[in-house]
């Protein structure tokens, strides 16, 4: 997150549950993150443990895909409303209502009326759900050939999800005006961000003959793969070493410090353009990339800006890179080109940047356009460690660089400033947006990095973006959708009218009766036995003699 934050302290590995604090201690805005990320991650392991890795509940399931065709080639898919979780995120696509005006009907004032004394028209009642090109944070653009949906059949409408944080250069209803606009703002936000985006079927390789899935069950399969897939492979390392000529340059620090700076920092090197170490490149910020500046107007290469910062640490200064980019572009992913600042007209709060922004970024005031400052200086050699903040701090090796920004150069220890070192891991794959951050301590004059028993450090995969996908919808053509997603019921049901103990009874008392009746049915089933005919009577001896004994 591009906040402006002493460090993150959250590891689940640890096992933490909650953040105790204790009176008389200084309280740090880690505490309280690490609080808010414990819960966070708690209560999304516990949803996605019951639900599963996406699904919705069954009386209000959202994200319904509906294909449109429109005119001109310009079809739509239909995105109805509800709720719906995503590895334990919830998402909701409830589409805000529209607040109702106030009619003011005072005297020399319009009124409800026309001129003609009709009613006023009504604003048209919003539609229930989103589409593709309205969704809220997908930023599709029409004029973009490849911001449309596929032009042939199958293709998949999927869900991606993930999380970015908010300042108040992007919503300016977060600054408290009470404190004044020479008051730095308060607390950033963290944000869903979910987009509906369109798969071509071909890039899915069904495994089947003709291509096309058998099941749903395939179709999600599929799809899996293909999320595995995009997932990067890069992994980073971060040291600090003792400068060169440390003896001869005094400062606040122990001359055995490896770490140089004047003060305590986060660094954040963060991907700019992805790809292969060969396409990729880097950038990085001493304060996390939270220095933005909100635009309040854009003419050609001059950039008016509401402040120019408050302390001449977080600042503009001629030679400082900037990225001049907004909420859409935010939302798209996209990196934009690095602009030197050339020129700082301080009475007018304006700048002029090395060229012209890309023309569909800061255009509209809607999307809070703002620069955000990066901290390198491309091919700039070390000056020393002294100085507050600006050109004097760099340290920067000879670095190659595109569009502004530092290629990855995979394999050896690369400087950022003040001793601090990365590593790329060589052989890997980069994503656009990813980072790593690096807590610097003048205490310890060293980085807070994992290491193993040698002390060497370990390497580590991206702290973020974290990215989480879910299959929404096969569009086989313009009147055939199957529907992906998944749904579950509520868990609770009616309390029993008796303890269990009684229900027990009952119970046994039920399976007696049963096998009283039972027994009863079987035993008149069964046939009477045949009766046995008299036995004849012994027949008198001929001597007369009583054989019966009497």
């Amino acid at each position: 997150m591009h906040a402006d934050i002493s460090r993150d302290t959250f590891r689940p590995e640890r096992h933490y549950s909650a953040v105790i604090a204790q009176q008389g201690r200084v309280q740090l805005d880690a505490d309280a993150n690490e609080q808010a990320a414990i819960q966070l991650a708690q209560a999304r392991t516990v949803a996605a443990d019951l639900i599963g890795q996406h699904g919705g509940p069954r009386d209000a399931t959202g994200f319904a895909v509906g294909f449109v065709p429109g005119s001109r080639e310009l079809d739509d898919l239909t995105i109805g409303g509800g709720r719906y979780y995503v590895d334990g995120i919830l998402l909701d696509a409830t589409r805000p209502e529209h607040g109702v005006p106030v009619v003011d009907d005072e005297p020399g004032k319009p009124d409800a009326e026309d001129g003609d004394g009709d009613p006023a028209p009504t604003a048209p009642e919003p539609p229930a759900g989103w589409t593709y090109w309205d969704q809220p944070d997908a930023y599709r653009d029409p004029e973009r050939p490849g911001d449309r949906l596929p032009a042939q059949f199958p293709y998949l409408a999927y869900l991606k999800v993930w999380e970015r944080s908010v300042t108040a250069a992007e919503d300016p209803v977060l600054r408290e005006v009470a404190l004044g606009s020479a008051m730095p703002d308060t607390a950033a936000r963290l944000k869903v961000v979910w987009q509906v985006l369109p798969l071509p079927g071909a890039a899915l390789e069904l495994d089947t003959a003709d291509g096309s899935p058998r099941n749903q069950d395939q179709v999600r399969e599929a799809f899996a793969r293909w999320v595995a897939a995009q997932a990067p492979t890069a992994r980073m390392a971060a040291r600090s070493r003792r400068p060169d000529h440390a003896d001869e340059e005094p400062c606040l620090v122990r001359p055995d410090a490896r770490y140089r700076g004047p003060e305590n920092q986060m660094y954040r090197v963060q991907i700019h353009e992805g790809g292969t170490a060969k396409e990729a490149t880097y950038t990085w910020s001493r304060e996390n990339g939270s220095v933005t500046f909100a635009v309040d107007e854009l003419d050609g290469t001059w950039v008016e800006l509401a402040s120019l910062g408050s302390d001449d640490k977080l600042d503009l200064n001629v030679g400082d890179l900037v990225e001049f980019t907004d909420t859409g572009a935010l939302g798209r992913g996209e990196p934009l080109p690095l602009l030197r600042v050339e020129e700082v007209d301080l009475p007018g709060r304006r700048v002029r940047l090395s060229g012209e922004p890309e023309r569909h970024v800061g255009r509209r005031p809607e999307l809070h356009p703002f620069l955000r400052r990066w901290d390198h200086r491309p091919g700039a050699r070390r000056t020393g460690s002294g100085g507050t903040g600006g050109a004097g701090r760099t340290e920067q090796g000879a670095g190659r660089t595109r569009g502004g920004a530092l290629r990855i150069e995979e394999g050896g220890w690369l400087p950022l400033e003040d001793g601090v070192h990365v590593y790329f891991e060589p052989g890997k794959t980069y994503r656009s947006g990813d980072f790593w951050t690096v807590p610097a301590r003048t205490a310890t004059g060293d980085v807070e990095w994992p290491t193993d028993a040698a002390r060497r450090p370990l390497l580590r995969s991206p702290h973020g973006i974290a990215t989480h996908y879910a299959p929404l919808a096969w569009v086989l053509s313009e009147s055939a959708v199957t529907d992906l997603r998944l749904a579950f019921g509520p868990l609770a049901a009616p309390v029993p009218a008796a303890s269990e103990a009684e229900l027990a009874v009952e119970r046994a008392a039920e399976e007696e009766t049963v096998a009283a009746e039972r027994a009863a049915a079987k035993a008149a089933a069964q046939p009477p036995a045949p009766a046995q005919p008299p036995a004849p009577a012994e027949a008198p001896a001929p001597d007369g003699t009583d054989r019966s004994g009497s």
